[in-house]
């Protein structure tokens, strides 16, 4: 067990996952502490509207993958920061591997991966905290973790302008736009040569 991966969680994003039978489902967390070192002993906090806890609550076992600065918008969006899909959201997904416990990580995008042993579950309403020994604990490389402001920032797509409205008269022949407030009564069309009648206001 690698103790530096502790140092990885605390801040970041994270893709929790579980296994239970032939499938393997996972989902975005934004909440995992280091709660004691002597075991060393880890906490999660799921919404239990996701498949993934319902998992944990049937296994006791998961995997915390510590996502890094690289990681792509695509691996946020294939999770999701909640999901209650009855799925295996590992089929013919790339950059990913399976942990001692039978539980995969992701492994492309990850700084880090940790493998818990769930021994108490506490409910918070609409989540639950599950506490864990940490059976398993790799450092697979050095990028920085990817932080909620991080991702807002420089991962998630950024909406985009809304076009402007043109305000103007389309032909209805040859499709060709006048713009401008007013069409005059004698306008002909540059392109088709048909006259003002054939316009039609832009709303």
């Amino acid at each position: 067990m690698d103790n530096k991966a502790m140092f990885k969680i605390g801040y970041g994003l994270y893709v929790l996952t579980a296994n239970e039978g032939e499938k393997d489902n996972g989902c975005i967390i934004n909440t995992a502490i280091q709660v004691t070192s002597t075991p060393n002993r880890i906490a999660v906090t799921v919404n239990k509207q996701n498949k993934t806890h319902d998992m944990i609550l049937a296994t006791n076992t998961f995997n915390l993958s510590v996502l890094t600065t690289q990681a792509p918008f695509g691996i946020f969006k294939h999770f999701g920061f909640q999901t209650g899909k009855n799925v295996n959201k590992f089929e013919e997904l790339e950059g990913y591997s399976r942990a001692e416990n039978g539980v995969c990580y992701i492994a492309q995008y990850t700084n880090a991966y940790i493998s818990g042993k769930v021994v108490q579950t506490i409910d918070l309403g609409t989540h639950t905290m599950f506490l864990a020994d940490v059976t398993d604990a790799k450092v697979l490389s050095s990028v920085p973790t990817v932080t909620y402001d991080y991702y807002q920032q420089n991962i998630k797509p950024k909406p985009q302008p809304k076009e402007e409205v043109k305000v103007g008269y389309r032909c209805e022949i040859c499709g060709y736009i006048y713009e401008g407030e007013q069409l005059p009564e004698d306008f002909v069309c540059p392109v088709c040569k048909h006259g003002a009648s054939d316009f039609v206001k832009i709303s």
